[in-house]
């Protein structure tokens, strides 16, 4: 027998995870499917830290930090933690949880959603919802139905390269480099630690395009947070490619901690202790919807009338898809700007709501939404937004935006200046 939920939310990571419960938490009957074994998205299986990006006081994000005991100076979290934490949290708010579950395709009914169509241990089944959320990522969900969409940058259409974060142990933390960002003037070998890794690469020591080994520091001691393994020319919809760029960067894990052994101050003694079950995709489809949020909007503040995220800020920081380092050269700051409600919306398709890193923007202004403490929020606003179509027997095009900004604002959401 087919089940059936007020709101259904494709993806278990930190933008589905908080549409799932914010949706609960109005009383709609919630589900939330999730194609990998554990929930959380990168915040687990994707083992990304820290937690980039900034909104606005008092949306989901606080509450999920706090739930994941994030700390130190990078405000970093245990993976563990997070995957018996987040699950329990998910439950308590009474939702529905699929795991081990992927999205097959999308129930049509003319140009409106009405369910999904799922694979998991029973085979192939149909679920059926009143509105569905699509916090994939790629946007399976929006795809399956049919939503227009946007992939990559302007002219060759190349998104940004795919990366397996991984967790060093046994790294002398009192005396170890730590590199936040693409710049680090650490002396290492009579170099700047960014020059030093550019030399490396240019000699063959680092692999190709590894131009920077990003390190932060892990809540636990004696361990380091690894971001630097680099797949170029990656669709993280096509499953060639996914398989080649898993391939590549497990080498190249070695090859970087091979590095790091040899010439990096700290790690003479390292070992790696894990690394990511799955890809670090930064970026796929992009849901076309009612508004494109644009390269404008992200570097001058916009401001919206139907605002649901609000004072978003992060750099533009595309790493180069067809190389190593900053695509740009350097990441452009931005000035803190809203996310519309109606960016979430997507053209022509009816039932259906989108969320995190896939909802209507440019290629430059995705690189700046697409990190975690903007996605929570967003998240939050489109499972409030599903819940309330729901329960108003509205579809979610034709629900005001003051109505979601009513719940933001009365559990304590800053919306406005």
């Amino acid at each position: 027998m087919s089940e059936k939920y007020d709101v259904i939310v494709a993806g278990g990571g930190p933008a589905g995870l908080a549409a799932a419960v914010s949706a609960a938490r109005l009383g709609a009957r919630t589900a939330v499917i999730e194609k990998n074994g554990v929930l959380g998205g990168n915040l687990t299986s994707g083992h990304v830290g820290p937690i980039m990006g900034s909104t606005d006081k008092g949306t989901m994000t606080e509450e999920i930090c706090d739930l994941l005991k994030v700390g130190g100076p990078q405000r970093m979290h245990d993976v563990e933690w997070a995957k018996m934490a987040l699950p329990r949290w998910v439950s308590d708010a009474g939702v529905d949880i699929y795991v081990q579950t992927q999205v097959a395709d999308a129930i049509m009914e003319g140009n409106t959603i009405r369910g999904l169509v799922i694979a998991g241990k029973n085979g192939l089944e149909e679920i059926y919802g009143d509105v569905v959320v699509d916090a994939t990522g790629d946007g399976l969900a929006a795809y399956c139905a049919g939503a227009e969409y946007g992939m990559g940058r302007p002219g060759d259409k190349l998104v940004q390269p795919a990366t397996l974060m991984f967790t060093l142990e046994n790294v002398d933390t009192d005396w170890a480099v730590f590199c936040y960002g693409e710049e680090c003037a650490t002396p290492v070998h009579g170099m700047r630690y960014d020059e030093y890794c550019i030399k490396a690469n240019d000699e063959g020591r680092l692999p190709e395009n590894v131009s920077v080994v990003r390190l932060y520091p892990h809540v636990n001691k004696g361990e380091v947070l690894c971001n630097t393994t680099q797949a170029n020319h990656t669709d993280g919809t096509d499953r060639k490619d996914l398989i080649k760029a898993e391939l590549l960067l497990r080498e190249q894990i070695v090859q970087v901690v091979d590095f790091l052994r040899k010439y990096i101050p700290g790690y003479g003694d390292c070992r790696l202790k894990d690394s990511a079950d799955v890809l670090g995709v930064r970026e796929t489809r992009r849901i076309l919807g009612e508004y494109v949020l644009t390269d404008e909007d992200v570097l001058t503040g916009a401001r919206f009338p139907d605002v649901v995220v609000h004072n978003a800020r992060f750099s533009v920081d595309i790493h180069n898809p067809t190389g190593g380092g900053q695509a740009e050269g350097k990441a452009k700051k931005t000035r803190p700007y809203d996310i519309p409600l109606r960016c979430l919306i997507p053209r022509k398709i009816d039932g259906l709501i989108v969320t995190g890193r896939c909802i209507s923007g440019t290629h430059r202004a995705h690189a700046s939404y697409r990190v975690m403490k903007i996605a929570i929020p967003l998240g939050q606003a489109a499972g409030i937004a599903a819940a309330l179509s729901a329960q108003k027997d509205v579809l979610p095009r034709e629900l005001p935006a003051d109505a979601v900004q009513k719940v933001l604002l009365d559990s304590g959401v800053i919306l406005f200046d």
